[in-house]
């Protein structure tokens, strides 16, 4: 894998791979104060010259936090993706979300 690569399926123009990282990276989720990216809730995102998609899931169908979640997902990525580009921010949940999709720095913080 390469070392630059999101943690996430990513299929769109390398320019916007990084930015789109970056933006996702900074939505955090408030329940364990840790960004989106690092517990694991992005499954994929793909740019195509019509929008951004972009499957993500939560912890839990329970989460008391998805709207917030979603919400700051769609702004951040708002600010990096051409203004041309419909932002479409989908809710899956299969596959189930599960604690080995953490990156090992959310395992540490969390003491896994």
């Amino acid at each position: 894998m390469n070392a630059d690569a999101p943690p996430y399926p990513y299929s769109g123009p390398e320019a916007l791979r990084e930015p789109i990282l970056q933006a996702l990276t900074r939505v955090v989720d408030p329940e364990v104060s840790l960004s989106i990216v690092d517990v694991g809730l992005i499954y994929g995102v793909t740019v195509d010259d019509r929008r951004a998609h972009v499957l993500i899931t939560m912890t839990s169908a329970a989460c008391p936090v998805t709207d917030v979640i979603l919400d700051e997902v769609e702004a951040e990525l708002d600010r990096v993706v051409p203004a041309a580009l419909q932002i479409a921010v989908e809710l899956v949940w299969e596959p189930p979300w599960h604690a080995d999709r953490m990156s090992p720095h959310a395992k540490r913080f969390m003491r896994w």
